[in-house]
Formats: C-alpha cells, sequence, structure tokens
C-alpha cells in the first residue's frame, strides 16, 4: 500500500503513532526552531513550512521503498490528533535497527516519548528483528531518561560518534535493548536529598559552581586527577557526575556553606560496576578546595553521607550494609577523617599503585551498618 496507508497505525490506548499529514506542518515547524530540539538534534536550522513539506514526501519515499520508518506521535485522548513529535525506525544488518525521536515542546514531561518507545521496539521485535540501538550526543539527559525507561542499557561513551546539527562530530551516548529484555528501567535513577548539619549542606551540583571552582592543590598521589574539576574540564566533570546518578551508579553531593551556598567540595558514595540499588558495600570518597579546610567541612559531609547511606531505602537512604574507602598511607587529614565517622583500617599495602601512576603505601577501610 502507498503512503499513507503503508503506515502501521501503534497505540497503547494513551498515545498513537500514525503517518504524518499536511496538517502537521506548521507544529513539526514549531518543534524544529524550539531551542531544545537545535541545541541536541541535528534539525536543519532556520526550518521552513517548505521543509516540514519536503521533508514528510522522504518520510513517504521510506515506508514506500523499505528504508526508514518514521511515526508521526498524538494522544487518543486528543480529539484533533495534534501533532506531538516523531519518532523513526532506521533498519540496519541482522535484525538491528537504530531508534531517533523528538518531542513537540507540549509533548514533553509527560511519559509519552517513552511509550511511543516501547510500542516502536515492540513493532520492531514483532517483525522478527532482535535488537534496537539509541544513541544521543553526550550530554542529552532528556533523551536519555526516555531510553531509560524504555528498558535500554547504557554501555558506553562513544568519541565523536555523532554529527552536531551546527557541524562537526561529537561524543555520543549509546545503549540497547534486546528482544527478550524487559522494557522497563534497569537502574533507579538517584536523585540525592539535600542533607545538613553544624553549618554544612550537602546539595546537588549546579551549572553555576563552576564559578567558584578553585584549583586543586593535595598531591598527586592522593586523589584521580579527573576527580576534582578545574575551570578548564568543568562542563566535562559535571556531565560525569549526573551520569552516575542516571544510571544509578553513585550518589553525588556538592559540600556548601550554609550561610553561602557557596561549593566547598564533594562527598560521593559509589560503586564501580553494577548499581547502588541492590548493592550491599560501597565506596565512600570527598574532596575539599583549598579554601574549606580547617573548618570540619569535610568531616561533617562524610557523616552525613554515611548516615544517609546506611538509612534504611524505606526511609530514603540508600539501604547499604557496609562502605569502603582507600587513602595514599601518608594523606593524614583523610585518614583523620575516616577514622573520626567509625572507618576501620583493615588493610595496608606496601606498592600499592597511586592515581598518579606512582606505587606507595596505601591504607583500606571499611565501616560496617549498625
Amino acid at each position: 500500500m502507498p503512503f499513507p496507508d503503508s503506515v502501521p497505525i501503534l497505540t497503547d490506548g494513551v498515545v498513537r503513532l500514525r503517518a504524518h499529514t499536511e496538517h502537521d506542518v506548521d507544529r513539526i515547524v514549531e518543534q524544529c526552531i524550539d531551542p531544545d530540539s537545535v541545541r541536541w538534534t541535528q534539525v536543519p536550522r532556520g526550518y521552513t513550512a517548505d521543509m516540514g513539506r519536503e521533508w514528510i514526501q522522504e518520510i513517504a519515499k521510506g515506508w514506500d521503498g523499505g528504508g526508514d520508518q518514521v511515526w508521526a506521535i498524538d494522544e487518543v485522548a486528543d480529539p484533533h490528533g495534534r501533532f506531538l513529535g516523531s519518532i523513526d525506525l532506521r533498519p540496519r544488518a541482522a535484525g538491528r535497527a537504530e531508534l531517533g525521536f523528538g518531542l513537540h515542546p507540549e509533548g514533553r514531561g509527560r511519559g509519552l516519548m517513552a511509550r511511543a518507545v516501547k510500542l516502536v521496539n515492540q513493532y520492531w521485535f514483532d517483525a522478527e528483528g532482535t535488537r534496537v540501538d539509541w544513541y544521543a550526543e553526550r550530554g542529552n539527559f532528556a533523551s536519555w531518561a526516555v531510553a531509560r525507561a524504555a528498558g535500554f542499557e547504557f554501555l558506553a561513551t562513544l568519541p565523536e560518534h555523532v554529527a552536531h546539527g551546527d557541524g562537526g562530530l561529537v561524543d555520543a551516548w549509546f545503549a540497547t535493548i534486546g528482544r527478550n529484555d524487559t522494557m522497563e528501567p534497569r537502574t533507579a535513577w538517584i536523585d540525592p536529598p539535600p542533607l545538613e548539619a553544624d553549618g554544612i549542606r550537602l546539595r546537588q551540583w549546579r551549572d553555576d559552581d563552576v564559578e567558584t571552582v578553585e584549583a586543586p592543590s593535595p598531591p598527586a598521589h592522593f586523589i584521580p586527577p579527573r576527580a576534582v574539576p578545574t575551570a578548564d574540564t568543568w562542563d566535562d566533570w559535571l556531565i560525569r557526575r549526573r551520569l552516575n546518578m542516571a544510571r544509578g551508579v553513585g550518589s553525588n553531593w556538592c559540600i556548601a556553606d550554609v550561610d553561602t551556598d557557596v561549593a566547598l567540595g564533594e562527598v560521593l558514595v559509589f560503586v564501580h560496576d553494577g548499581a547502588l540499588a541492590g548493592s550491599h558495600t560501597a565506596e565512600l570518597g570527598y574532596f575539599l578546595y583549598p579554601r574549606a579546610r580547617g573548618r570540619g567541612a569535610a568531616r561533617t559531609a562524610a557523616r552525613l553521607a554515611v548516615g544517609h547511606a546506611f538509612a534504611s531505602t524505606d526511609d530514603g537512604g540508600l539501604g547499604l550494609r557496609r562502605l569502603v574507602a582507600e587513602t595514599a598511607a601518608d594523606n593524614a587529614a583523610s585518614n583523620a577523617i575516616l577514622a573520626s565517622v567509625g572507618f576501620t583500617r583493615w588493610g595496608h599495602e606496601a606498592a600499592a599503585e597511586a592515581p598518579d601512576g606512582s606505587v606507595g603505601p596505601a591504607d583500606h577501610w571499611e565501616l560496617l551498618a549498625r
């Protein structure tokens, strides 16, 4: 059947995937000139109604010629069938396909795209497809939220893998889902609560905290160089921190002064493999900017983080039973902090590899929930 009859209608009773029509053009333009669409997609700049009409013709060729399959999204309950976005399936070799999607501003924040993704995935799997892949520009957390909700497994950051809309290649996040995978989130998206005591507040990092970044000063063998942000590395550092939480790998707090809210450093609870949810053991880490030292900020932050880590999940905590830490043996300040919050030194290495590649003595610590 020719387009639009060649487009199968897919619905879960809330969202509907259908063929694009001329009636969608004005709203396609609205979506394509929206700042978020321009920032995160490869939509042509300066989008016009004529471009929208030409795009619908290209969509028709894909359906009629066995190419990419693109649906318009609307809501079943909307009697006008107003366009809310598009989702496309791009068949590749050996039962594999790539997924792409974008929402009109009116369709965002209501879980509609995750529903659409599940419908398209099931359509592909019912047609004997074996796997669907997702790519997004690094830092596109809204797109990852959709893929995560639909059951995709985050696998890697691929260097210079996708084209940016303004030209050039940028790093991409990659996730995938297979035919036999459950279309539900694999891990919790960690949203650490604010915690406060003794003039110290633990809160989430903000974009404007870059204004208070201080050059790191600890010896190179104390802490990995990428763990402490600089003005030049801030954007990369913040994305990695937020991705850890979006993947359920870690709970990261900015240590801030209660009165000024100025960032003083960081404390985090994290795992190296898997996810925090369901884990029994995690690692505690922290750093302070030079201006924050000598006031007990790290000790208070560590105490707050430990309390949250051991609190039951019913009480909003992480429900862990054990925390561990590793320090350079000569890092007297860090060792004192761990001892002050109850950690016990259980191991010592005479020739451990340090973050800067040197070899020297290191101590291993643990704390058990009471």
